[in-house]
């Protein structure tokens, strides 16, 4: 089996899969249905590591190349193709590892539910429209990857469609998704006018020609053509990597089954604009303008959308802010040029995040559904393997020293301290507050649901046990990358140059050289950890997390009054779904009835249909009185149309 034949396995794999769940889910039951798909995507995570390993430890060459040509266009090519470089590699097997968990688990959560094969097929379909995303090799078929991961999303958090919150949940999620993929879409077309190609290589190859060109928006303003491509490509990405103010759709997500919650959160979805800024970091090296945007962008997310996790009760919604708050992480060392870094956090973040959602999930099968933390409490007893594992992915959110999220999260810091461009000096600020935050709302959700006194009433009590095998093996597996994977990759993903074939940074801004200098090893830079600000930082949120929730649980609800207004602010969100909901989405349903009232109603129906119906009835009933029927009335009217000729014609004449 040739190299191209297997690239085109690891994507078709899942999506035959998909087809047979869905299409002969009756005939094949539930047994065929998750049987087909886990083999489908476990067949794609071992192709895909296969690839990785050619990758990263042989002398590989980067493969571009087309794989079916759709249509040719005055010279334009549309193509479906594959760009097979580290990026691409790493990308693969972090999706489809994940998803192949997520597919075992579901066999458990979901074993009661009317719709599991609908279920299955759709999240293979997700698994196949994101791997066509990440091994892309031109913004066409991005473009289709990044629709296809926002239709099929839309399709599982209204999942359970008779459920009217999940329904309004997928109908906003898409509604937002449609609004920052309108600027991915002005930034493709852009791409395709100025540089007359969508293939990413030939993009490339003319960036520099175009740097220096300028473009008017508005009369006498001159807007750098490069700010603007990036500029709205961006748009694009804080829609679907959920940034502020494009955020507010993948909190209320949540109301989909829990392993799509993980299979969105984690690998796929809201990491693609994290993925695609990277693809795209030639370009975005020449536009300092776009890049102080990104990390504004990504201060602002990550440090007030932690802010927002400390107030949640929903415990599928306090990862879900958590999440929100370290795509800002992403974001930040994206805007800060430390691609390699983002992307790097983008893989460590995907196993731990993965693990607290799955990790939740089996909460809430003990629990019978309830996701109320304060109906929880001291479950660390009746779910010891859940409990460690949760204990794990929590320490490598918060940057453990040692655990895979400290090696990433650290090195975010340290990139953006680096950082010398507009808006670094808010970027650090929020960065290392961020830390407190994480650590503070991270032990809020242990110490609730799995420590202290028990909350949740005796009949819940009596049922509540370990969830099953097939919700907890995944849990330990997920739960050791979460342990072990920063510190066997941090040294030749970012200084070896493993990610140097395809994310090219100018040497001048690159944070990874200065970084490298002071790099001595994994284990030297994680006992260093011990002694940084970052490290006592994170103990700080720990210590108050343990005081108020663990020891003086009494606080919580004092602080709570004193400061009612903060909260009420936290607790609302800081207002944007009201100001969506009112001025937006308000705003937009009073232009529309004005419109209709006097647009359509007054100016179309009133005055041009019925107007011009009432102007001819009106003229006609005139017209009508001159046919009188007197001749002497005919006889005066010829003498007077006679004489009207002839002064006519005399007037003409003369």
């Amino acid at each position: 089996m040739n190299i191209k034949t297997i690239l085109m396995l690891i994507p078709l794999l899942p999506l035959i899969g998909s087809a047979i769940a869905g299409l002969l889910r009756n005939p094949i039951g539930r047994v065929g249905a998750h049987t087909v798909t886990i083999l489908a995507v476990a067949a794609s995570f071992g192709l895909s590591a296969w690839v990785a390993i050619q990758v990263f430890t042989t002398e590989w060459e980067i493969l571009n190349y087309t794989v079916y040509t759709w249509a040719v266009l005055d010279g334009l090519r549309l193509e479906v193709g594959f760009l097979i470089d580290s990026l691409t590699a790493l990308m693969m097997v972090v999706v489809t590892f994940v998803s192949l968990m997520v597919h075992i688990y579901t066999v458990g959560y979901m074993k009661d539910d009317p719709g599991y094969q609908r279920f299955f097929a759709y999240i293979n379909l997700f698994t196949f429209a994101m791997l066509m995303l990440v091994m892309a090799n031109n913004f066409l078929q991005l473009f289709f990857g990044w629709e296809a991961v926002g239709l099929v999303s839309y399709l599982l958090i209204g999942f359970w469609f008779r459920k009217e919150s999940a329904v309004r949940a997928n109908l906003k999620a898409f509604l937002v998704n449609r609004a920052g993929d309108f600027g991915l879409l002005l930034g493709v077309a852009a791409v395709l006018m100025y540089m007359g190609s969508l293939d990413y290589a030939e993009v490339f190859t003319a960036a520099p020609n175009v740097a220096g060109q300028t473009l008017s928006i508005f009369p006498g303003v001159d807007w750098s053509v490069m700010s603007f491509i990036c500029i709205c490509l961006f748009i694009g990405a804080m829609g679907k990597s959920a940034q502020v103010p494009l955020h507010v759709w993948l909190p209320d997500s949540m109301e989909g089954p829990t392993p799509i919650s993980a299979l969105i959160h984690a690998a796929t979805m809201v990491t693609a604009g994290i993925f695609m800024v990277a693809r795209l970091s030639p370009l975005y090296e020449m536009s300092a303008t776009a890049l102080s945007f990104i990390l504004i962008i990504g201060s602002i997310t990550a440090l007030f959308m932690g802010l927002v996790g400390i107030v949640q009760n929903d415990i599928k919604r306090v990862v879900a802010y958590s999440t929100l708050s370290q795509l800002g992480y992403m974001t930040v060392a994206l805007g800060a040029s430390a691609y390699s870094i983002a992307i790097f956090h983008l893989m460590t973040h995907a196993f731990f995040k993965a693990l607290l959602f799955l990790g939740a999930g089996s909460v809430i099968i003990a629990m019978h559904h309830k996701q109320d933390m304060r109906e929880m409490g001291g479950l660390a007893k009746i779910m010891p393997i859940t409990a460690v594992t949760a204990w794990v992915g929590s320490l490598a959110l918060i940057g453990f020293p040692f655990t895979s999220g400290f090696y990433s999260k650290d090195l975010i810091i340290e990139a953006v301290k680096l950082a010398d461009r507009p808006g670094a000096g808010f970027a650090v600020f929020a960065v290392y507050a961020g830390v407190v935050v994480t650590a503070l709302y991270t032990f809020r959700m242990l110490y609730l649901t799995f420590h202290g006194n028990t909350r949740a009433d005796r009949e819940t009590l009596s049922h509540a046990q370990e969830s099953p095998w097939v919700v907890t093996l995944p849990l330990i597996l997920l739960a050791i990358p979460s342990l072990a994977i920063g510190y066997l990759t941090v040294e030749p993903l970012l200084f070896g140059g493993a990610l140097s074939d395809s994310i090219h940074v100018n040497p001048a801004t690159d944070p990874l050289i200065p970084l490298s200098e002071h790099f001595h090893g994994a284990a030297a830079f994680a006992l260093h950890g011990f002694v940084t600000p970052v490290f006592w930082l994170a103990m700080l949120g720990v210590g108050l997390a343990t005081w108020v929730y663990l020891y003086k649980p009494g606080i919580a609800a004092a602080m709570k009054s004193r400061f009612h207004g903060l909260w009420t602010v936290l607790d609302k969100k800081y207002g944007f779904d009201e100001f969506y909901q009112y001025v937006v989405a308000g705003g937009g349903l009073k232009l529309a009835s004005f419109l209709s009232d006097r647009g359509d109603r007054m100016l179309i129906d009133g005055w041009i249909v019925h107007g011009s119906a009432r102007l001819v009835a009106s003229a006609s009933a005139r017209l009508r009185q001159v046919q009188t029927g007197f001749l002497y009335h005919y006889a005066f009217a010829m003498i007077v149309g006679l004489v009207a000729l002839v002064f006519a014609f005399v007037l003409l004449k003369g």
